[in-house]
């Protein structure tokens, strides 16, 4: 009974906590999407308060030693596995916290509100200097996070752990490496090929509230719960957590490129239907998290590449895109429009890249941010040094900053380590896919009947109910049976893009 009443009052301190948490999320989305410019001062104060409060509360977690004694009590067995899971991921995150002083917290959250509206002024007007002071602060400032947190071999380790626990710089320099051999010699096939495919020919004219309207459509025929949720527009797409009740996400669109928001609104959702399938009894504690953003970025890939740039998805939706626009649609057939779709050309924004040179972009990323952690870039010298690299993996000359290191959003908000997530979200998708296939061997005769029931309730049963109680590691192993793996990566390229460009494997 004692132990029972343990349990529940840390998960009670924990949903405490959990509503700060929801306040400060609510006045991120609105920044992103409402407020008015001048209020970038006053916001980025009331956003380091908020950060300020929930650091204080987090760290007096364990004022009466109450948390100390549960994980103390673990070794005589008991608790169960879920309890022991919260137990622990609860003390990791104690611990994380407790390192770091509130007035450092305080400084990373205010500065993070700044910098993001520098940023997307420096953005507008393509020039890197002026967002320049912001970046030299702010890796300033994660320097001091890593060294706060501690780290055996790379400040980086630190950061990257923060994102996905358990990773290391030397792990991860070991699974992109193996990503890139493979890539580079795939991409030069593809660049071979005889195959020419014209994307020019789904540009248009669509009306921006029309578009809307169709996205909505794709969203909730995925699962999105859009009464537990809504779709908004912003400068980055990105999805919020208010609640598993208060799930939001963000496109942009295109009056030219209906496929520009689509693309970015089922990826979206991905992440969306993982919140919402999370246990909302477990909300604000780890049973009701999402485990690491590389899982969390399983669950985006897979339903924009694995299953939404399939031909078996559009077997269902590409009649409803040829009605909704009829002009250029109607006149564009449908394995066309699969190759259009599924085009690949290297280019100079990471968002619109294709499958096959997305995690080069990843890649470059983690490299300059790993150099700019560790100390042996310096931030003035990062656009040359990313133009330097866009030519050597791409093959593509940057014509200016917004296009190149001004593009994404993660580096003015303070997120170092965050960036090689997305390739193990590309991995992890492709072998939970695998599996998902092995079991559910109809699964795309479902897709081509407008039936994603089965995809989203095997992703929940599998993967998202059970919120931290496995690492990423033992998630993967007990979903598929194996260790993470880039084979199963690597097989889903060479089959899909072989037959689209007419490769000969050897």
């Amino acid at each position: 009974m004692a132990k029972n009443k343990s349990i529940e009052t840390l998960k009670n301190r924990l949903r405490e906590i959990a509503y700060f948490t929801s306040i400060s999320a609510i006045l991120h989305w609105d920044q992103e999407v409402h407020m008015p410019k001048k209020a970038i001062e006053y916001r980025a104060k009331t956003m380091a308060e908020i950060s300020a409060i929930i650091h204080q509360k987090f760290t007096a977690l364990d004022h009466d030693k109450l948390l100390t004694n549960l994980k103390n009590e673990i070794p005589e067995g008991k608790y169960s596995d879920e309890e022991e899971s919260l137990i622990l991921e609860c003390w990791r995150d104690y611990s994380l916290e407790t390192k770091l002083p509130e007035d450092h917290v305080r400084a990373v959250s205010e500065l993070s509100s700044k910098a993001h509206h520098y940023w997307i002024e420096a953005r507008k007007q393509s020039d890197f200097s002026l967002f320049l002071p912001c970046l030299e602060k702010t890796i300033a400032l994660q320097k001091k996070t890593a060294e706060y947190l501690g780290y055996e071999k790379s400040p980086y380790d630190a950061l990257l752990d923060i994102y996905e626990p358990g990773m290391t710089t030397e792990k991860a320099l070991v699974i992109l490496n193996d990503v890139k051999d493979f890539l580079v010699p795939f991409l030069a096939k593809i660049k071979k090929s005889k195959i020419k495919i014209d994307s020019k020919k789904l540009f248009g004219k669509f009306p921006i509230d029309e578009q809307i309207v169709f996205n909505r459509f794709v969203a909730e025929k995925l699962g999105y719960d859009l009464d537990a949720g809504k779709i908004d527009a912003s400068t980055h797409p990105f999805t919020i957590t208010f609640h598993q009740t208060d799930v939001r996400i963000t496109t942009r669109y295109k009056t030219e490129d209906v496929l520009y928001s689509l693309g970015s609104t089922i990826h979206e959702t991905g992440h969306a239907l993982y919140e919402q399938g999370l246990i909302g009894n477990d909300f604000g504690t780890p049973l009701g998290q999402a485990i690491s953003l590389g899982i969390h970025e399983s669950q985006s890939r897979m339903w924009e590449n694995n299953i939404g740039k399939s031909l078996e998805f559009w077997k269902y939706f590409y009649p409803k895109l040829q009605k909704a626009f009829p002009v250029p649609y109607k006149k564009v057939p449908l394995q066309e429009f699969y190759s259009i779709i599924n085009k690949v050309t290297p280019s100079l924004i990471r968002t619109e890249a294709d499958e096959v040179t997305y995690n080069l972009h990843i890649i470059l990323r983690f490299e300059i941010e790993k150099e700019l952690i560790e100390g042996t870039l310096l931030a003035k010298d990062a656009p040359k040094v990313w133009n330097e690299k866009m030519k050597k993996y791409f093959g593509v000359t940057v014509p200016n900053d917004r296009l190149g290191i001004l593009q994404d959003v993660h580096w003015s908000g303070g997120s170092f380590g965050y960036f090689p997530t997305y390739s193990f979200g590309n991995l992890y998708s492709a072998q939970f896919y695998a599996a998902m296939l092995k079991d559910i061997p109809d699964l795309t005769i479902r897709f081509a009947k407008g039936d994603f029931v089965a995809a989203r309730e095997w992703l929940r049963k599998k993967i998202h109910v059970h919120g931290k109680r496995y690492t990423a590691s033992e998630l993967v192993l007990e979903v598929t049976g194996e260790p993470l793996s880039s084979k199963y990566f690597q097989d889903y390229l060479t089959e899909k893009y072989s037959k689209i460009y007419n490769l000969k494997n050897k």
